[in-house]
C-alpha cells in the first residue's frame, strides 16, 4: 500500500472516532465572529494587559497548519484569508470530550474556534480556545516541501495544494483580481458599457490565429472557440454602442510557453468618434492606473533570464516612450549588418529583401518566405531585432498593412496602418488600432487573407460576410484595443511564466503508470517539465 493510501485509511479511522464523539462529519456551516485576517489586523497592535482588561471573545475557522501536542495541553495554527494565527488548547478549558477531539486533528483539517485572546509568554497573539468544533478531515497529508521547480507542474496540476502552501502565490491572484477590478472601475468610469459576446463562433475571426474547433449537435453545425471577441463588439458600435468593452476568455490552439496559454484573459475595447491614438491614450491611462491599484505606486520589479544571470529591471509605468516600428528597426539594426538603413529601404519588395540578407548576414535568426508579402516580412525583422530590447512601456506605431487585416491604412502611406502595439518586459501586452470601417476595403483586406490561407497559412483571417453587412449599415469612426490581462498580472507580480498567473493552467493529461507504459515514464516527464519551464 502507498504511503497516502494509508495515511487515507488512518485518518479514514480518525473520521469514524470524531464521529463517535458526536462531531458531524461534514458538518454543513460554522457561525463565526471573526475571520483571521480580521482578528491580525484589529488586535495586533494590542498589548497583553489591554486585551486581559477588555476580554475579547471570537469565533474563528481555519485550516491547522502546525499543531503541538503537549500533554494536556497543546497549540495549532490556524490558517485563513491567507493569514495564520495561534491557538491554544488546555483540557481544563475545554473539558475531556472536546480535547479527545483536540487529538483526533491532523494537520490540513477545517476546524472551529470559540475562545477570548490573549498573548502568550512569548508574546503571540493567540486564541484560549474554551470550545472546539470539527469542520473536516484532510484525509491526504500536506506535503512537507512544495517548494522548488521539481514541483513545479504537481503545483499547477494541484492548485489547491499550492495555494494552501504557498502563501506567496495566493498573493499573485489576489492582485489579478485587484487588476481586472480596476479595468472595470476605469473603463466603467469613462462611458464604456461591459457587455457579454459569444464564445462559439461560426467563423473564427477577428484574430489572426489557429481556432478550436467543436460541433453543436442540435444545429449539426461546426463552430469555433472564440479567438477574439473583435468583430461582435465592433457590431455593437454599429447598432449604437459608442463606447463598449468586454474582460473576454480567448482560445487559441497554438503553442505553449513562457508567455502563451490556448486559453487566456484579455479585455478589448471600442471607443467611437476617436483613432488609435484617442484609444492608445485611454488604453495607457488605464494601464497606469491599474499598476497604482495593484501595486500601490508606478515602478515594479521585472525579473529577466540574461545569459546565465537573472537581472531584475526596474519597470517605470509613468514613463513611457512610442516610436514607429520602422524607426525601431533603425534604432536596434545589429552593427554588424552594416549601416542602418533608411525609410526608403521599407518601401519595395526587393528593399526588404536586401534587408534580409544583411540582417542573416549579422547572423540573425530570421524566419523568411520570399513569397510572403514585404510587411509581413518587416514584421518579422522587428520581431526579431527590436523586441528583446523593449523593456520599459514603449508604444510601437505604425504596422505594415499586410499584418494588419482590420486596421485603417494611414492616408499617405496605404502600406501602413494606424496601428500601434504596447511592449513591456519584452513582450506585447496590447493591441490597437483605428478600425476599418470602409466595407469595401474590408472585403478586399478579408480577401487577401483568403489568399494567404490558400498559401498555407491556416492563420491567416476568414471571409466573414455578416460583418461586411454590419459594416454596410454604417460605423462611425473608432478606435479599438486589446489589453493582455495575464501578461500585464505577470509583470505586475513578477511571475516568470504566464502559468503562475493562470489558476489553472492547460497541462498534458496524468498518466497512470501501468506495465505497458512504465517503460514512457522517462519521457512523460521530460515532457511535462518542459511545459512547465
Amino acid at each position: 500500500m502507498a504511503l497516502d493510501e494509508n495515511i487515507y485509511e488512518i485518518r479514514r479511522e480518525k473520521l469514524k472516532k470524531i464521529e463517535a464523539l458526536g462531531q458531524p462529519a461534514y458538518p454543513r456551516k460554522y457561525d463565526f465572529s471573526h475571520t483571521i485576517p480580521q482578528i491580525l489586523a484589529d488586535y495586533t497592535a494590542k498589548t497583553a494587559e489591554e486585551l486581559d482588561g477588555a476580554r475579547v471573545n471570537v469565533r474563528v475557522a481555519g485550516r491547522i497548519m502546525a499543531i503541538r501536542l503537549m500533554g494536556k495541553a497543546g497549540f495549532a495554527h490556524l490558517q485563513g484569508g491567507g493569514q495564520r494565527l495561534q491557538i491554544y488548547v488546555k483540557k481544563d478549558a475545554v473539558g475531556e470530550p472536546a480535547f479527545e477531539l483536540w487529538k483526533l486533528f491532523d494537520l490540513g483539517d477545517h476546524i472551529g474556534v470559540t475562545g477570548y485572546l490573549f498573548r502568550t509568554r512569548t508574546g503571540e497573539l493567540s486564541v484560549h480556545a474554551d470550545q472546539l468544533t470539527f469542520l473536516s478531515k484532510d484525509l491526504l497529508p500536506l506535503p512537507e516541501k512544495w517548494h522548488g521547480l521539481t514541483d513545479v507542474e504537481l503545483r499547477y496540476r494541484q492548485r489547491y495544494v499550492d495555494l494552501v502552501m504557498n502563501p506567496e502565490v495566493r498573493e499573485v491572484f489576489l492582485k489579478r483580481s485587484k487588476l481586472v477590478q480596476s479595468f472595470r472601475r476605469y473603463f466603467d468610469s469613462q462611458d464604456f458599457i461591459e457587455v457579454e459576446t459569444p464564445m462559439m463562433h461560426p467563423i473564427a475571426g477577428g484574430a489572426v490565429a489557429r481556432p478550436f474547433k467543436t460541433h453543436h449537435n442540435t444545429l449539426d453545425m461546426d463552430l469555433f472557440l472564440r479567438i477574439a471577441p473583435e468583430l461582435y463588439l465592433k457590431r455593437l458600435v454599429v447598432g449604437g454602442f459608442d463606447r463598449v468593452y468586454e474582460i473576454n476568455r480567448n482560445f487559441r490552439n497554438e503553442g505553449i510557453g513562457w508567455r502563451w496559454n490556448p486559453e487566456f484573459t484579455m479585455l478589448e475595447a471600442y471607443q467611437a468618434y476617436t483613432d488609435y491614438l484617442g484609444i492608445m491614450h485611454t488604453t495607457q491611462s488605464a494601464i497606469e492606473q491599474a499598476v497604482r491599484d495593484v501595486t500601490g505606486g508606478t515602478k515594479t520589479n521585472w525579473t529577466l533570464q540574461e545569459g546565465e544571470q537573472e537581472v531584475v529591471h526596474e519597470i517605470d509605468w509613468a514613463n513611457w516612450r512610442r516610436i514607429t516600428m520602422r524607426e525601431a528597426i533603425i534604432q536596434f539594426w545589429p552593427d554588424k549588418a552594416g549601416a542602418k538603413p533608411e525609410m526608403s529601404n521599407f518601401a519595395s519588395h526587393e528593399s526588404v529583401q536586401a534587408l534580409v540578407a544583411r540582417v542573416r548576414g549579422a547572423g540573425v535568426d530570421l524566419a523568411y518566405d520570399p513569397n510572403e508579402p514585404a510587411g509581413k516580412t518587416i514584421a518579422g525583422i522587428f520581431e526579431s531585432l527590436a523586441e528583446e530590447h523593449l523593456v520599459q512601456p514603449t508604444v510601437i506605431y505604425e504596422f505594415p498593412t499586410a499584418v494588419s487585416p482590420l486596421s485603417k491604412q494611414k492616408p499617405d502611406e496605404p502600406d501602413w496602418t494606424e496601428r500601434w502595439e504596447i511592449f513591456a518586459g519584452k513582450m506585447e501586452i496590447a493591441n490597437g488600432f483605428s478600425e476599418l470601417n470602409d466595407p469595401e476595403d474590408q472585403r478586399q483586406r478579408f480577401e487577401g487573407q483568403l489568399k494567404e490561407r490558400e498559401r498555407g497559412d491556416d492563420e491567416a483571417h476568414q471571409m466573414d460576410e455578416d460583418y461586411i453587412r454590419a459594416l454596410s449599415y454604417g460605423m462611425p469612426p473608432a478606435g479599438g484595443v486589446g489589453v493582455g490581462v495575464d501578461r500585464l498580472a505577470m509583470l505586475l507580480t513578477d511571475s516568470h511564466t504566464i502559468r503562475d498567473v493562470i489558476l489553472f493552467p492547460q497541462l498534458r493529461p496524468e498518466r497512470s503508470l501501468t506495465t505497458e507504459d512504465t517503460g514512457n515514464t522517462e519521457n512523460t516527464e521530460k515532457k511535462n517539465n518542459e511545459l512547465s519551464s
